[in-house]
Formats: structure tokens, C-alpha cells, sequence
């Protein structure tokens, strides 16, 4: 009856072995650290500048706790953060401006868990430290992109549709087509009113010059403001994720405001870098008409930039854009037809149009794309068109690593941002901070659970200590659940954690009573233990369900710490289900299971109504107060407690039940018989109970 099989034990044991596996990591802490990272994509990084950095600190007596080179940075970690504030001072004078030297948090966990993929959970900026960054959309310099991106398709729609005109300039947030004669305003007019719906246009006639004028209907700059801080958030948390910062908080904040928290990342500046790491793509043709020795000479012609080609020599370039990066789909890094490293971009369909009648038209002639990044050009190649070119394909190559060239396609997956953004409140979380944080937090959840677990055992005695370890095992895989899932622990985290106990014993209580309550009823004890669990279950489940759907939808229509309080709680329930129901049950089975005769139950005082009993073993009430009575003979005894080891069914009437409790264990399956023989003995109590009210 009471008994698991071999495989239900081994499930349970590989389930508390791998939730304390995953859950050490967490108790090794973290050390400070700086974190070494190119500026530019180009800027050699290898084993050679792990060797210098090396022997600097070694040179400047820095005791280090370990070096090493890891997605594409130097991480080296210290005792303590005096030596980490040290070497970042030393080695930004060693390294010069090509490398960012940031200071940064690494966990201790030893090298045998990190390779079995056991890691410490994510911890939130209350926690572990970090920057935070409130960030204003400009929506002045978004509407002014949207002008710039505006001008290109109106000059390729103009071109397309043959229609002759004279300029086209951006003056006090609107765009000024100039034309010789009024039958090209009204053909240009005609084709813009049909082509671009987002436009309010308007004619105006300035000597002898015919003007259309295309400005942005106030509808369409409210959904532009939308549409700009959705995808700033959208940008910024692909760059963030792409360039390895775990687990940020990117969300919106009003209607132009933009909040971003870091964690783990202890000074600014390199926040900031991280923010403002991204590249973007110009593609501009060759001015190959000009002298390029004067342009060296300083005598750049109007209308051209110089650049340096990558691996090349000087190149005059063209400003104007002919196509940009918010045009790219997709960018994924290859080979090209040599098997060289290259860079594979997909544009968008209106990309595709204006690629297509670029290189259509300029057959012959050099086109430079030009890769942008933290403000500064290179023209990664200048290749000469040989052919139209369709289909919004594109490839980048130049002599380029294969490392290069799959930063590059990361970079140009992260995007450009929709509007310029400005830092306007800028806040470091400390790590002192952070660990008081976490102290405060894990001294709640253990003096909870140690004042849970005290009642616990004192109110039901060994049945308590079993339902105190299940407790502790529900801690267990809760934080093993967190690290394998690697969630973020906030500090509303904390306290759903410490809610969690509470809440996670009342499953305990329920078939700890429940087992009680078969005993009042005259039960055997394996049977009062099999009963207590089968029907507890049911209550245990509904209970729980609720609860769940509350948390899951905290999830759904929360955000921050709200989904962070959630994710915790959430996980809490069906661990503490899992704990209450199959952990304990299966150490209770363990001590109790094998016993053929069980004497009694150690589950703390019973209390019982008060009962006498007659000679031929009909039950007589004769109080309707609450007393208890220790039932060793026919006769009454008031006023006592009993332990519920005392307890024995010594009713006359259920003779028959006590001969089917004692054949229980050798024969399970009669578990049915003996309840419905249990239910007649209660329903003939009650009957003799009535009887007894008639006779009054």
C-alpha cells in the first residue's frame, strides 16, 4: 500500500541530485575583474595580446587569480577590487585607445560545474550591481532621418517615373521639390499623392520657380514617435544581447523615454560603449573624375570625402548615400566564390529596387561600401560593377578574418537606431550594495524557513521533520530551476522566495490533517498514511492551480520586478507540489512502508470528540463538546489527550475492518473493501447517533 516502485525512488533521487548539482554555483560568489575588448572589429585580438596583458600585471607585481581569453575578450580576475582598479589604470596607459579595459564581475564556480553547464542564476541590478540609464528618444532627430530616408525615395520614384526637376531640399522640417514648369509640379504632385499617403502636400510659386512641398501629416509624426521609441528598445536590446550583456532590462517609460539596466557591468563608460557600439552600412560610388593626389594634398573636391580602403590605399568617395543599412533584412557572415570571408546581406524589398538600379546604371564604375562604426568610416571594399545586380543580395568582401566577418554581420543585424537618444539620468548600483541586498534577502528565507520548520516539527513531531526536508528539497530545486533556466533573481525575487516557504508547507498540513482525520475515523495507520496522501491530493492541486494562474498572469501583463517576482513564484508552486506530494511521501513509504504491522503514527496530538461506547460496541456521544479520550477499554474516559500511537480500533462493531487492516500490507489491492467497510462503521455511528437524539 504504502510503497513506491525502484523507478519512482530513482526519479526522485536523480531529481534532488541534479537540483543540488545546479544549485552549488550559486554559492561560490564572484570576484571582481576587468574585461578586455577591441574598440574596432578590424584591431588584432589573439593569444599574443592575452601573453601582454599578462606580462604588464606581472611587471607591475599584480597577483592575478586567472587570465584568460573568452568570446572574443580578456577576462582576468582578481582577489579583490583594489588590485582590479589597479590594473585598469595600468592597463589602459599599456594598451592605449584601441582596447576597452571595463570592469566587470565573474562567478567561482569551478571549472568541473561550468563544464557540466551547472552556472550561477542571472542576478538583477538590486542585486548584483550595475548601471542604470534613463534615455530620451529625440524625436527632432528622428524626424529628420524620416526626411533624409524620404528624399532618397522620392528622387528614385521621380527618376523611375521620368519626371524633370530642379532640386530637392530640406528646409524647417519639410522637403522643397523645384520645377521648371507647373505641368512637371502637377505630374511629380499626382505620382507623390499616390506613392507617399504619409505626406500633406502643397504648392507654392517663388520666381518664376515652381515649388511642391511635402511635409509629414501630424498623425503620421504621433505614430513615427511610436514606431521610433519601439524600435530604439527593439535596437538596443539586440545590441545588448548580441555583445554578451546577460539578461539587461531595455523597457519603455513614458512617451519618449527609454530605461536600460545593465547588470554586472561597475563603470559607466563602458555602458555607454556598449550602448553606443553599432555599425551601419553606406553603399556610395567612387569619384574617380578628381585628382586624388591633390585630395592628398589636401585640396578635396567638393561633394567627395576621402577614405582609406582596407587593405588598399586612399579612395576618393562620393557623400551622397545612395543606399543605407535600414535597408539590411539579415546578415550572415560566409565565404565568397574564392573561399574568402565575406559577409552576406539580404535588403528589404524598396532596398532591392534601389540596388537593382544602382548597379544598373553605373555598369563600369567603382561603388565603395562603407562600413560605419562608433562614428568612424573605413570603405571595406570598392568593387567595380560589372552587371545589374538583383534580387536583394549583397556581399561584403575585403580582406576580411572569418572572425571580422561574422562581427560585422552581427553588427549590421543589430541595426541603426530610428532617433537619436540622450542619456539624461545615469545611476551605478555598487556591488557592496547588491550583496547587502542579497544578504538581507537570504537571511528572510532562512529565518522563514527555520521558524516554518520548528512549528512544524513540534505540531506533528516526525511527521513534521519529514515535511521540514521536503521544505528544504523545495528550496533546493527551486534555485536549481532558476540556475538550469538561467532566470534573473530581482529582489522581488527574494521575497517571492521567502513567500514561497510559506506557502509551500500548507500542502504539509493538509495531508498531515488529512491523515488525522482517517485516524479519528478509525482507520489503521497505513491506511490513515495511503488515505491522507490519495485524498489530499486533490485539494493540494486546486489550491495550487489557483495560485499559478495568478502568478502566470503577473508574467504576462507585468514587467521588471513584477515579472521577476512571478518567475519565482511560478516555479515555487510546482516544486513545492512536487516536494509536498511524491518527496515526502516517499520518505514516509521509506520508514513506514515495509512495516507489516504499523502500532501507531507518530503525528503529534489528536484531538477527538468525546465518545463512550457500549457493551455490544454501538458509540454513545453524550456531550457535543470537542474532548479527548484515550480508547483502551469499553468504557469512557473524558478529559484526556492521546497520542495518536494510543489510538487502536477497539470498536465492537468494526470487528471486520480491523481483520481487513491487518491483511493490508500482505494484499494491497483490498484498499477499496476496507473503505467502504470504514464508511459503513461511520454511517452506523451516525445512525446510533441518531438514535440516541429520538430517545432524548
Amino acid at each position: 500500500m504504502n510503497r513506491y516502485a525502484l523507478w519512482q525512488y530513482l526519479i526522485i533521487a536523480v531529481s534532488l541530485l541534479l537540483g543540488l548539482l545546479y544549485t552549488l554555483p550559486n554559492f561560490y560568489g564572484e570576484s571582481p575583474a576587468i574585461q578586455i575588448s577591441p574598440v574596432r572589429i578590424s584591431t588584432s585580438f589573439d593569444t599574443a595580446l592575452l601573453q601582454r596583458v599578462e606580462d604588464t600585471l606581472k611587471q607591475a607585481n599584480l597577483e592575478m587569480s586567472g587570465v584568460f581569453l573568452e568570446e572574443g575578450s580578456i577576462k582576468v580576475r582578481f582577489a579583490d577590487t583594489d588590485l582590479q582598479m589597479k590594473a585598469k589604470d595600468l592597463l589602459e596607459s599599456a594598451l592605449g585607445n584601441e582596447y576597452i579595459i571595463a570592469l566587470n564581475l565573474l562567478p567561482n564556480s569551478p571549472q568541473w560545474l561550468t563544464s557540466l553547464g551547472a552556472l550561477p542564476m542571472y542576478l538583477g541590478l538590486d542585486l548584483r550591481g550595475g548601471v542604470h540609464f534613463m534615455l530620451a528618444v529625440d524625436m527632432e532627430g528622428a524626424l529628420e532621418k524620416s526626411l533624409d530616408r524620404y528624399s532618397i525615395d522620392i528622387r528614385g520614384t521621380l527618376r523611375e517615373k521620368k519626371i524633370s526637376y530642379t532640386g530637392l531640399e530640406k528646409q524647417a522640417k519639410k522637403l522643397v521639390i523645384k520645377f521648371r514648369d507647373v505641368e512637371s509640379r502637377s505630374k511629380a504632385e499626382a505620382e507623390l499623392k499616390s506613392s507617399f499617403e504619409d505626406f500633406a502636400l502643397s504648392t507654392e510659386d517663388v520666381d518664376n520657380r515652381y515649388h511642391l512641398i511635402a511635409a509629414i501629416k501630424p498623425e503620421v509624426q504621433i505614430r513615427m514617435q511610436d514606431s521610433a521609441v519601439m524600435q530604439n528598445i527593439t535596437t538596443l536590446r539586440n545590441r545588448v544581447n548580441e555583445l554578451g550583456v546577460a539578461e539587461p532590462i531595455i523597457q519603455k517609460a513614458g512617451a519618449d523615454r527609454v530605461i536600460v539596466q545593465l547588470p554586472g557591468v561597475q563603470d559607466t563608460a563602458k555602458a555607454k560603449d556598449i550602448l553606443g557600439r553599432t555599425a551601419t552600412l553606406e553603399v556610395r560610388m567612387v569619384d574617380d573624375e578628381h585628382d586624388l593626389d591633390a585630395a592628398l594634398r589636401g585640396r578635396i573636391p567638393a561633394g567627395t570625402e576621402l577614405y582609406q580602403e582596407r587593405g588598399g590605399g586612399p579612395i576618393l568617395v562620393k557623400k551622397q548615400v545612395l543606399l543605407t543599412g535600414e535597408r539590411i533584412t539579415d546578415a550572415q557572415p560566409g565565404f565568397d566564390k574564392d573561399n574568402q570571408p565575406a559577409v552576406h546581406i539580404n535588403l528589404d524589398n524598396h532596398g532591392s529596387r534601389i540596388f537593382k538600379q544602382l548597379t544598373r546604371e553605373n555598369v563600369g564604375r567603382r561603388m565603395a561600401i562603407l562600413l560605419i562604426e562608433k562614428n568612424t568610416a573605413e570603405v571595406v571594399t570598392a568593387p567595380v560593377i560589372r552587371e545589374e545586380i538583383g534580387g536583394g543580395r549583397v556581399q561584403i568582401s575585403g580582406r576580411m578574418t572569418s572572425l571580422e566577418a561574422r562581427d560585422v554581420a552581427l553588427l549590421l543585424r543589430a541595426g541603426a537606431l530610428a532617433a537619436p537618444m540622450d542619456i539624461i539620468e545615469e545611476r551605478t548600483v555598487g556591488p557592496s550594495l547588491g550583496a547587502d541586498n542579497i544578504a538581507r534577502g537570504f537571511n528572510s528565507t532562512l529565518y522563514g524557513f527555520l521558524a516554518v520548520a520548528i512549528f512544524i516539527m513540534v505540531y506533528y513531531t516526525a511527521f513534521g521533520v519529514i515535511s521540514a526536508i521536503a521544505l528544504g528539497f523545495n528550496l533546493l530545486l527551486l534555485v536549481g530551476l532558476l540556475s538550469i533556466m538561467q532566470a534573473t533573481l530581482t529582489l522581488p525575487g527574494m521575497a517571492a522566495l521567502a513567500l514561497t516557504v510559506g506557502m509551500a508547507i500548507d500542502a504539509n498540513v493538509l495531508i498531515n490533517e488529512r491523515i488525522r482525520d482517517e485516524l479519528r475515523a478509525g482507520a489503521s495507520p497505513q491506511l490513515a498514511i495511503y488515505a491522507g496522501y490519495e485524498r489530499a491530493f486533490g485539494t493540494i492541486l486546486d489550491s495550487n492551480i489557483t495560485t499559478l494562474i495568478a502568478g502566470i498572469a503577473l508574467f504576462a501583463f507585468g514587467s521588471g520586478p513584477v515579472k521577476g517576482f512571478a518567475v519565482v513564484l511560478c516555479l515555487g508552486i510546482l516544486t513545492s507540489v512536487y516536494t509536498a506530494v511524491f518527496v515526502s511521501r516517499a520518505m514516509v513509504n521509506l520508514m513506514y512502508g515495509n512495516l507489516r504491522k504499523l502500532d501507531k503514527v507518530p503525528i503529534g496530538v489528536v484531538w477527538i470528540p468525546e465518545h463512550g461506547y457500549s457493551v455490544n460496541g454501538e458509540a454513545d456521544f453524550s456531550s457535543e463538546n470537542a474532548v479527548t479520550e484515550t480508547i483502551d477499554s469499553a468504557k469512557p474516559k473524558r478529559g484526556k489527550q492521546i497520542e495518536e500511537s494510543d489510538v487502536k480500533p477497539h470498536i465492537v462493531s468494526q470487528t471486520s475492518v480491523m481483520a481487513e487492516d491487518e491483511s493490508l500490507a500482505e494484499n494491497p489491492t483490498k484498499t477499496g473493501t476496507v473503505s467502504k467497510t470504514v464508511n459503513k462503521a461511520k454511517n452506523k455511528r451516525k445512525s446510533a447517533d441518531t438514535k440516541k437524539n429520538r430517545q432524548q
